[in-house]
């Protein structure tokens, strides 16, 4: 290999199910293996977020390509002039295709990466940030089972992903986040209400920002639809976690 030439490598276990998931390529039994494996591993939900971080901006230079009109109408037509053993056929291929599409695209995104981002290595543990400053974690039980919401700070971004698949709605209550900062008298600070089911990524104002910090400590209210009427005092605490590094 000549001096000129950028190194790659190709990526394995942990790490390609982290970028499948940060290209939302899992489906499935994977997706939900994967979402289960964010909400109970700080380590594994890095890994997914340093993944997103560093994907997510190629990602948004890709432009939308909408089909021709008349695509459906052949595709109609294809369907009625074939037998249904051959349809049947066909779509085995077409998720085939998808499958091996999908493995190229992170192959090639990830050696796309490699030449722009001059420190990227594939995590594992995830590496620091351009700022030096790593993901911060916090793991919060979900009442006596197994399940955790998952929230990972993203310093160089100064932005949060929670990730509640495993909150289930009641219809009566909402859940809200709340930071309560290390040192003497922290003032609590709402991070905002839980999208049961779903993982988001969240924005924080500066201020905000700098109080997510090692030590931190995360509560889980439970408060009347729409939020805590006072955003300085949080109803009933049902769960806790501590931000950490990963």
């Amino acid at each position: 290999m000549s001096a000129q030439e950028p190194e790659t490598a190709e990526l394995t276990g942990d790490e390609r199910l982290a970028a499948d998931y940060a290209m939302g390529l899992l489906e499935g039994e994977e997706l939900l293996a994967a979402r289960g494996r964010m909400a109970r591993e700080p380590a594994f939900a890095g890994r997914v977020a340093w993944w997103e971080q560093q994907l997510a901006p190629m990602l948004d230079d890709v432009a939308g390509e909408a089909p021709s009109d008349d695509l459906w109408d052949r595709i109609a037509e294809e369907i009625d002039d074939g037998e249904a053993g051959e349809v049947v056929t066909l779509q085995r291929r077409v998720a085939v295709w998808q499958r091996v599409a999908a493995g190229s695209a992170v192959a090639a995104l990830a050696a796309v990466a490699m030449l722009f981002v001059p420190s990227m290595q594939p995590p594992g543990p995830a590496p620091a940030p351009a700022t030096d400053a790593p993901p911060l974690v916090a793991s919060i039980p979900i009442a006596d089972t197994p399940l955790r919401i998952g929230l990972t700070y993203l310093p160089d971004r100064d932005e949060m992903l929670v990730a509640a698949d495993g909150l289930t709605a009641d219809g009566v209550h909402d859940h809200e986040l709340w930071l309560v900062p290390p040192g003497d008298d922290p003032q609590v600070r709402s991070l905002g209400l839980i999208a049961p089911g779903e993982q988001r990524r969240v924005p924080l104002d500066p201020e905000l920002a700098n109080s997510m910090r090692q030590g931190a400590q995360i509560l889980l209210s439970q408060e009347p639809l729409g939020g805590a009427p006072d955003k300085s005092a949080p109803g009933p605490v049902v769960a806790e976690g501590v931000l950490v590094k990963t």
